[in-house]
């Protein structure tokens, strides 16, 4: 194994991790050249897509330090700004559920709304008024009645009752100004099967919410991400010839499903090491001593994020991007040397 294989492998022992700590300035050794190339960066930068859908992704983030890519995780989780419901103005709440933890509720159903046409609302100046350029109103109301036409010996409270369930898909979208012109489609939750509460004939709800852009650093309901993970790469490498026959099954059995294969002599292989866990398991069996070596490779992330629905994945690793973008921009105006 050539020294540059060696730095970029974290090893997997049976009782400790090794080759964990990182140089002071990432990828430079003592002694050696590793003066900034962006062409070399760019030959080693890749990034690959596994699978990508409305609300969840995952692709591989290859050629950076851990640095970079926990920096994309921790901006798309607290520093990306979205729409989320910060004031609730309750004119009647007859339901069981108190009126702290209705609004609580509401504050955390995620708003399917283009943050990008709106601006920053200034909630901390005592003087500055709502516009529809910061502030998005949505409307709520709901009154359990009894329904007279039934079927006979049902006890299904939806059938019994109108509203006896109050769900997302029934908040209105109150469409302030020019806000009709930016979203066309209207301001809706990203999943109207949200249940909000549950009413009895007699009991209401009747409230007004507003909406403001925020971000995950200051409340979770502001965060556009339910998850947003990386992993290594794992490696597994079969040493000291091939493993077969009952042992093959043994070694495959090791490892989660899909890892390991057995081919048409009967000799394990790896199918797909990005399946594994690295939950070393075969380390435990002396029979695998000196025949498999784990490890997992430094710079190839394997990342994980799923959308609330504000907006897709993609754009919002994208955003994440634009963002560390600005934050270097910044540094770069000042003498860091001062």
């Amino acid at each position: 194994m050539s020294d540059r294989s060696k730095r970029n492998r974290v090893g997997i022992e049976h009782d400790r991790v090794t080759n964990v700590s990182s140089t002071d300035f990432p990828g430079y050794y003592p002694g050696e050249d590793h003066s900034w190339d962006l062409d070399r960066f760019k030959e080693n930068l890749k990034v690959k897509i596994s699978y990508l859908t409305d609300t969840s992704t995952e692709f591989d983030l290859i050629g950076i330090d851990a640095s970079i890519a926990n920096a994309f995780r921790r901006i798309m989780i607290a520093e990306i700004p979205t729409l989320a419901i910060e004031y609730v103005y309750i004119e009647n709440n007859t339901s069981i559920i108190q009126d702290e933890v209705l609004a609580h509720r509401l504050g955390l159903v995620p708003l399917n709304a283009n943050p990008d046409y709106l601006r920053w609302f200034k909630k901390n100046d005592p003087g500055f008024e709502p516009t529809d350029y910061d502030t998005v109103v949505l409307r709520l109301q709901a009154a359990c009645t009894d329904n007279p036409n039934h079927p006979e010996g049902t006890t299904d409270p939806k059938l019994l009752y109108h509203n006896a369930h109050v769900y997302a898909s029934q908040i209105q979208f109150e469409p302030q100004g020019r806000q009709l012109e930016w979203f066309p489609d209207g301001i809706v939750p990203t999943n109207p099967n949200i249940l909000i509460a549950k009413l009895r004939p007699g009991q209401e709800i009747d409230l007004t919410m507003h909406c403001i852009l925020g971000v995950g650093q200051d409340h979770a309901k502001f965060s556009p991400v339910a998850t947003a993970t990386y992993r290594l790469l794992p490696i597994i490498d079969i040493l000291a010839g091939p493993i077969t026959g009952e042992l093959a099954k043994k070694f495959r059995a090791c490892f989660p499903k899909g890892v390991i294969g057995i081919n048409a002599k009967g000799e394990a292989y790896v199918k797909d090491a990005r399946k594994d866990t690295v939950s070393r398991e075969v380390l435990r069996h002396p029979e695998f001593e000196d025949r498999v070596r784990l490890g997992r490779q430094r710079d190839h992330f394997i990342f994980s994020v799923e959308s609330t629905g504000a907006m897709t994945p993609d754009d919002i690793f994208l955003k994440s991007i634009q963002l560390l973008r600005k934050k270097c921009q910044i540094l770069r105006k000042f003498d860091l040397r001062a």
